[in-house]
């Protein structure tokens, strides 16, 4: 059963990645793998563990002084009260982050906070919409998420692009772009979320170093694209940026929505500093917002008398727009990862890797490009669990000074495994999510933004090399 597990799991992975074939919704596969995967290590413990002499147990053993209890009360305790309970404590951070996140981006966009960007997008030229639209998912995917960027430029996308051949064009270049932000901000993707919250990278340090590679990522796919998508001098017709569901924003005073925009905006931008501030969990930080933005729109609601049904916008009423279905998936993921852990399989899948290819940077290339087919949730989560990190010292290895925290390997890891999702739209939530919202075919994606995606992933790469 201990290679089993690693079977079940990338079969769980074809089935998320097959989700429109096999019409099973991802979350439902991912759950299932992970009850699957975690039976497995209830039920076979004792040759998973013991037989095999699995260091992380032998370790439990020796610092909790339980090696006079049964063998299998030995295992549970292991198991459930040490692996289990650890591993859905800091799956639960990303989880809750990842909520609160959502909806405090359902909460400005609902309250008109997002409307206002779309004047500012406005533009008949179809090759100046495309700069735009690039450069503001670049910058929101770092400030927010690539997934919460993507799905706000979508919305914006329809109020600016009435016409679905050029939304889908636009649409495919947000999942570039969208990913491209998100690599350099440690808020910018969950798995830039999970190396940050992991101690294997700090906020400044990503941001520094990735930057510079993230903008080459872009602008390499944006310039080929500007000449490539659009006929010089292409127009577009403009639609209203009003829809008739945002009928409520307009009784809601300007100065409320800025408001509202600005706490929203600033519970995502200042994570950063919260937790080097407070060093609370980040998820801390979103909640603080979360409670800002109810009191004030309850507050507001109460002195706005001409709005008869306030429910429609009242936070408690948007609870019910949170994703749950994506929650799911990312619990599923992560806790199947952490059973592969917890069983061993990723440590002898990293001594494999490593006796096969010693480069560490080549390490995060080739993961950065795997994620186009495997959720890079999964394979960074995956990784962290290979690849302890590094406690720095003069006595380490060229090699596995790449390894301590704000090393080489979990920098370029920062920016290979998010904009490697680009490169096939299932490649990232961001690109999953953007394929549903505009109905974009895999086919369609692979054939006209495919090549983009590589050479802007290969040029960012290039450049982190040379200049990181």
């Amino acid at each position: 059963m201990y290679y089993i597990m690693p079977i079940i799991f990338l079969l769980g992975i074809v089935a998320i990645a097959l989700e429109d074939k096999i019409k099973v919704n991802k979350s439902a596969s991912a759950i299932l793998m992970c009850v699957i995967l975690w039976g497995i290590l209830m039920f076979n413990s004792q040759s998973i563990l013991f037989e095999r002499g699995n260091p992380a147990f032998l370790q439990f053993l020796e610092n909790n002084h339980l090696q006079n209890l049964p063998l299998k009360e030995q295992l549970t305790q292991f198991l459930i009260d040490h692996a289990f309970v650890s591993h859905l404590g800091d799956v639960s951070e990303t989880l809750f982050f990842v909520m609160c996140s959502m909806l405090i981006v359902s909460i400005v966009d609902k309250h008109g906070g997002f409307a206002a960007v779309a004047n500012y997008l406005k533009t008949e030229d179809k090759r100046k919409l495309l700069w735009y639209i690039g450069f503001s998912s670049f910058f929101f995917s770092a400030m927010l998420d690539n997934l919460a960027a993507a799905i706000v430029l979508i919305a914006i996308l329809h109020k600016l692009v009435p016409d679905h051949t050029d939304r889908m064009k636009y649409a495919s270049m947000i999942v570039i772009s969208a990913n491209a932000g998100g690599s350099w901000s440690p808020i910018g993707d969950v798995t830039t979320l999970l190396l940050w919250t992991g101690g294997n990278i700090g906020a400044w340090h990503q941001i520094i170093h990735v930057f510079v590679p993230a903008l080459v990522n872009l602008l390499v796919p944006m310039t080929i694209a500007h000449f490539w998508l659009f006929k010089k001098g292409s127009k577009l017709r403009i639609s209203s940026t009003l829809t008739p569901e945002d009928e409520y924003v307009e009784m809601i005073p300007v100065k409320s929505r800025v408001i509202i925009f600005w706490i929203g905006f600033l519970s995502l931008a200042l994570v950063p500093v919260f937790q080097s501030i407070t060093h609370l969990p980040a998820f801390m930080c979103v909640l603080l917002g979360l409670v800002f933005l109810w009191i004030y729109t309850d507050a507001m609601y109460g002195n706005l008398h001409q709005i008869e049904d306030e429910d429609k916008l009242s936070i408690s009423r948007l609870f019910k727009t949170v994703d749950l279905p994506t929650i799911f998936f990312f619990l599923g993921i992560l806790m199947s990862v952490a059973a592969l852990e917890t069983g061993g399989q990723l440590r002898l899948f990293a001594n494999v890797l490593s006796t096969n290819i010693q480069e560490p940077y080549l390490i995060s290339f080739l993961i950065g490009m795997i994620s186009s087919v495997v959720d890079n949730v999964a394979l960074v989560a995956a990784t962290m669990g290979m690849y302890p990190v590094v406690e720095a010292s003069s006595a380490i290895t060229p090699d596995l000074l790449a390894f301590v925290a704000d090393g080489g390997f979990w920098t370029f890891l920062a920016y290979c495994a998010v904009t490697g999702g680009s490169i096939l739209i299932i490649g990232s939530a961001t690109g999953v999510t953007v394929m549903g919202m505009e109905k974009i075919s895999f086919g369609y994606y692979l054939k006209r933004f495919t090549p983009l995606a590589l050479i802007g992933y290969i040029a960012g790469a290039a450049t982190f090399l040379m200049f990181g």
